[in-house]
């Protein structure tokens, strides 16, 4: 699964309490006291699933009650006892209509008794079994998933198993859709199993459903039926075993765009709309396929890959077994694509997991680390193939800086014994921390021993499942090292060094000494073996060291003072650090040790220094670095506030705004020149609100809005009547919200509603709620209200904690000036709204 969400609500939560819009500290001080949360999780080993019994086969017959959002099905499940003797068998069940079970011996049926607490069913078989017995029960149910009320996460927002969008086709405007999410055990809401990740099975699906959808489920469709009323039954096989968490079945309107990898069908299921750009979104896929079988020496073990796209869907992505769910934001149109495929990473990430955590799971939730770290680390692996050193290094960096974000991490365990739900170890620590884990042990042990020792442990784990130990023992295997206190420290501890790096040249006695500081404060050293870089010109020499201890002293001998020591050459680890180079020091790093963080670490030191000409003469450098992501962050490093600055880089803004050939690049000059305010740049302006990139159009037309407010109303007027997204969206939002013309209220508040939720949607919405109080239609007031509601809402419960007060005061203003206003129905409206939905506290 990737936590596109979680990721995405955190980076929206974060920027919401650190800009402009910071709620008092108070208030949310004063709600986290009103939660108390219950600690007594602390005290509960999460063990494996105890396996008192095996599934064998799953086998399914379904059919869909659109009207009541019901699933009618009929489950032969074949088990056999897992080594004791038993007489009975308890299955996961939630919240279920269970009309039959009966023993199935070759078609020959015999009732048998059983106990159901409405999630466990607990059935009494006709005799005890041994371990070389397999027996198949016969279960007829309903499964009502809206009926089922269940806890979602930060990364999984909801847990009922089965959704059915739009099943009436009310919503004109969304397709009607059916899938299904299983992780964590949520697919027991649909099927009767054993939901636990330790688990393995075959499957068989039956579905049956309206002949104009099409249907997806895991293995190949071996066959179809139209059955004369109007449906058709499609039949879908999978003959290697996976974990019942990694069930799918997605119905509906969809064009199937072909591809392949060695003849296996890899395809990809999009609205129809997006056809003729799927191949653009999903089309890297036989590639990636191709570089995961190498890496890992395991070529593809699964007889299809196939990708669907679902609306409404609760996560970012889902891994199913050879059908892959994306959520809707995977659809990009072509001008979104201009800018690049901002699911890309996603798409390699799912694949991953085709090998990591399908074909070897984690045995239990507490292990997640073997199924997202490797998932998350895939994204840096596919990167640096496909793009080179510095994108590698780039999602890397990403990664570190994401966990750092949160200081609750570092208290955390990589693999968890201890958690409140498992939903909560879908986070920072089991994704991006776990990654770097990863890529900090490629380091160590070199390139061909990691991936030998991948290779080995998908070989001996193969269609079972595992935990961090095994991962362990084929590292041991391959490298001949006892790695014990890597597992130790990285895996089964927590938190992150935080180092102080100081230096000492005496040129008398020719020799530095770098001396490093451990300055965490839990007691706990880290082991950090790493390379020390020293550098006389472009000449480097490499010292391999290790950090052990609070305080460590390496001494190196040179002949003429170096320019350069850099310390973790490699820029692999995980850490905070605190690194005394000068101004010098950092500009020789750039231009010489030169690797993405090296780069991007010049980059923030000399932004902290731009009353030092050498300091502006580096970011010159930056805005024009081989790398875009580099280009774009040093831009928006510069202070344009200084006039001597300005007048350095505004010609250089200004060519990169006209040619730069990245799109981010170039929207970033753009938006930059939109700041001074120099009406010469009015062509540029105007050329660039007819670019394909919507960031780029979108912010020249703000740019030009900044200028001549007049045009750009005009231009928006004209521009909304095709579809925008993105930057462009926002922009001809804001130039019609500028005018104040309510005529336009409800094009604006389309766009706010399709808007995803995002830190762009926060950013948009006071701007929105002003529109709202200048309103004077109570109708329209109404559509706003319940739109910023719908909003906050939207936003997980991890979340709400953070973002609800920001929501209600908004709200209480808005209420507050329209009383003034003497139009109390609107005021009323407000704070009923207010007061009748729920709290998300």
């Amino acid at each position: 699964m990737h936590d596109y969400h979680h990721r995405r609500y955190r980076t929206l939560a974060a920027g919401l309490l650190s800009g402009a819009l910071l709620l008092s500290a108070t208030s949310l001080v004063h709600a986290q006291e009103a939660q108390k949360p219950d600690e007594a999780w602390k005290k509960e080993y999460r063990a494996t699933a105890t396996k008192y019994d095996d599934l064998v086969n799953t086998k399914l017959d379904v059919r869909f009650d659109y009207s009541k959002s019901y699933m009618y099905g009929k489950a032969w499940v074949t088990l056999k006892p897992h080594f004791y003797p038993t007489d009975t068998v308890s299955l996961d069940a939630k919240g279920m209509d269970i009309h039959k079970v009966e023993l199935d011996r070759g078609g020959k049926t015999t009732p048998l008794k059983f106990d159901y607490d409405g999630m466990v069913l607990r059935v009494h078989l006709d005799r005890v079994y041994k371990y070389t017995e397999k027996y198949t029960l016969f279960i007829d149910y309903t499964s009502k998933p809206n009926d089922l009320k269940v806890k979602g996460s930060a990364a999984i927002t909801d847990a009922k198993g089965l959704y059915f969008i739009n099943p009436k086709g009310e919503d004109k405007n969304k397709p009607t859709q059916i899938w299904t999410q299983g992780e964590t055990e949520a697919n027991s809401v649909w099927f009767p199993t054993i939901d636990k990740p330790n688990q393995k099975t075959t499957e068989e699906i039956f579905m049956t459903v309206p002949s104009k959808y099409v249907t997806l489920s895991n293995g190949l469709m071996v066959g179809q039926k139209e059955n004369g009323d109007g449906t058709r039954t499609d039949h879908w096989k999978m003959d290697l075993p996976h974990a019942p968490y990694l069930f799918f079945m997605g119905v509906g309107d969809y064009a199937i765009v072909k591809d392949s990898y060695k003849g296996k069908d890899v395809n990809y299921y999009v609205e129809k709309e997006y056809a003729p750009v799927a191949r653009r979104i999903f089309g890297n896929t036989p590639e990636m396929i191709a570089f995961y079988s190498r890496i890992t020496g395991i070529d593809y073990p699964w007889p299809k890959y196939d990708q669907i796209v679902g609306r409404d869907y609760v996560s970012g992505a889902m891994e199913n077994t050879t059908a892959t769910l994306h959520g809707e934001s995977a659809q990009q149109d072509a001008r979104e694509l201009t800018d690049g495929n901002g699911w890309e990473d996603v798409i390699a990430h799912e694949l991953f997991h085709q090998w990591f955590g399908d074909m070897v799971t984690t045995e239990s939730w507490s292990n997640i680390t073997l199924n997202e770290s490797f998932a998350d680390y895939s994204e840096t692996l596919w990167n640096e193939y496909k793009y080179g050193k510095d994108a590698g290094e780039a999602v890397n960096y990403k990664g570190i800086s994401s966990y750092l974000q949160q200081p609750e991490n570092a208290g955390k365990n990589l693999v968890r014994f201890y958690y409140a739900d498992k939903e909560d170890v879908f986070d920072q620590v089991s994704y991006p921390k776990g990654g770097r884990i990863l890529n900090m042990l490629r380091n160590y042990v070199g390139d061909s021993a990691f991936f030998k020792s991948l290779n080995l442990y998908l070989t001996t784990n193969k269609f079972k499942s595992a935990e961090a130990q095994q991962l362990r023992l084929a590292f041991e295997e391959v490298t001949g090292q006892d790695l014990n206190w890597y597992w130790n420290q990285w895996y089964y501890g927590s938190g992150h060094p935080k180092l102080k790096i100081d230096y000492v040249y005496d040129d008398a006695a020719g020799k530095v000494q770098v001396i490093v500081n451990q300055t965490q404060e839990t007691g706990k050293m880290f082991r950090l073996p790493i390379a020390i870089d020293v550098y006389n010109g472009p000449t480097k020499e490499r010292h391999k060291v290790w950090i052990e201890d609070k305080t460590d002293t390496f001494t190196f001998a040179y002949k003429s003072r170096p320019d350069l020591v850099n310390v973790d050459g490699d820029k692999v680890l995980l850490c905070e650090k605190t690194d005394d180079k000068t101004l010098d020091n950092f500009i020789h790093q750039y231009k010489y040790a030169g690797n993405y963080v090296d780069r991007h670490e010049a980059v923030d030191f000399c932004a902290k220094h731009q009353d030092e000409a050498k300091a502006v003469d580096l970011l010159k450098a930056a805005v024009k670095d081989r790398y875009y992501r580099i280009r774009s962050y040093a831009l928006g490093k510069v202070d344009f506030k200084r006039d001597n600055v300005r007048a350095a880089f505004e010609p250089i803004v200004a060519q990169l705004a006209e040619s730069d050939p990245s799109r981010v690049v170039k929207a970033k000059a753009i938006e930059i020149l939109g700041s001074f305010g120099n009406s010469a740049y009015l062509p540029l302006f105007i050329k660039a609100t007819t670019d394909s990139s919507y960031s780029v159009a979108g912010n020249g037309l703000e740019a030009l809005s900044d200028l001549d407010s007049t045009s750009a109303l005009a231009l928006a007027k004209k521009m909304i009547k095709a579809p925008a997204k993105g930057e462009l969206s926002v922009a001809i939002s804001q130039v019609l919200m500028k005018s104040g013309d309510e005529s336009d209220f409800d094009i604006v508040s389309d766009n706010f509603e399709k808007m995803p939720v995002a830190q762009e949607k926060f950013e948009f919405m006071m701007p929105y709620a002003k529109m709202l109080s200048k309103v004077t239609s109570t109708d329209k007031l109404k559509r706003g209200v319940d739109l910023l509601i719908q909003f906050k809402e939207a936003i997980p419960q991890a979340y709400r904690q953070q973002t609800d007060p920001y929501f209600d005061n908004a709200l209480k203003g808005l209420a507050k000036k329209k009383q003034a206003e003497g139009k109390n129905d609107q005021a009323e409206y407000i704070n009923a709204k207010l007061g009748g939905e729920k709290k998300g506290f």
